[in-house]
């Protein structure tokens, strides 16, 4: 069942996550009016930095919908939405160039993204077996007072959250080095100038807040269940 802290929590982090989403748009909407240099899209950026990073596995591909750009190791894509796979604009060449950065990461099996990498799985099982105990929490209230124990709840709780908060901070390094490496880039081909690097670097770290608001999130959470138990113990 929801008690009460939880509903703090997750209010608390809901609006402040509102909050970074509604900034982090605020920001690509207003980047994306301009332009960079040598009318290159977000598409061209791409491709550029692939090839001067000597990748030639790795495809560029449109994708529906508004901030759904990601790199896809599985398949090796890119996968920029529309507004930046043919868009001429900061927020454009930011974000290619940072779907990019995780494109070099895979192929340089950089150490974060591998470790992270191998948690997917164990966080699809552990999210899924949450999911079991609410349940089972739910229907041993009303019918099963036996099915399951609180304090076994909460220790299987306990676990899941460790993992969504080990996989979410680890999330961090490798966002922001896909950041540097982007970055990095786009100034050393003069693809942004003095006065659109900046520019370029505030629509990326506003992106990374939605990152960070999501690793504290989900360490409230584990804290909150951790002094739930500890508390039922004493």
């Amino acid at each position: 069942m929801i008690s009460i802290g939880q509903i703090v929590i997750l209010g608390a982090f809901m609006l402040l996550s509102w909050i970074v989403s509604a900034q982090l748009k605020s920001r690509f909407r207003r980047y994306s009016q301009i332009p960079v240099n040598y009318g290159v899209t977000g598409r061209d950026v791409a491709e550029k930095m692939l090839r001067e990073n000597g990748i030639n596995d790795v495809s560029v591909v449109s994708v529906e919908g508004q901030l759904t750009d990601h790199y896809n190791p599985i398949n090796k894509t890119i996968n920029l939405s529309h507004d930046v796979y043919s868009g001429n604009s900061v927020a454009a060449a930011a974000v290619a160039a940072h779907e990019t950065g995780h494109a070099i990461q895979h192929a340089t099996a950089y150490a974060p993204l591998k470790f992270r990498s191998s948690l997917v799985p164990i966080q699809n099982v552990s999210a899924k077996v949450m999911n079991m105990v609410f349940l089972a929490m739910f229907l041993g209230a009303a019918f099963l007072p036996k099915l399951i124990s609180f304090d076994l709840a909460l220790l299987v709780i306990i676990a899941c959250y460790g993992i969504f908060t080990l996989f979410a901070f680890v999330t961090l390094p490798v966002e922001i080095n896909a950041s540097q490496r982007a970055l990095a880039w786009l100034n050393n081909s003069n693809i942004t100038g003095y006065d659109t690097a900046p520019q370029a670097k505030d629509a990326l770290k506003w992106a990374a807040y939605t990152y960070v608001v999501a690793a504290l999130s989900s360490l409230a959470m584990l804290l909150y269940y951790v002094f739930l138990f500890l508390g039922r113990r004493d």
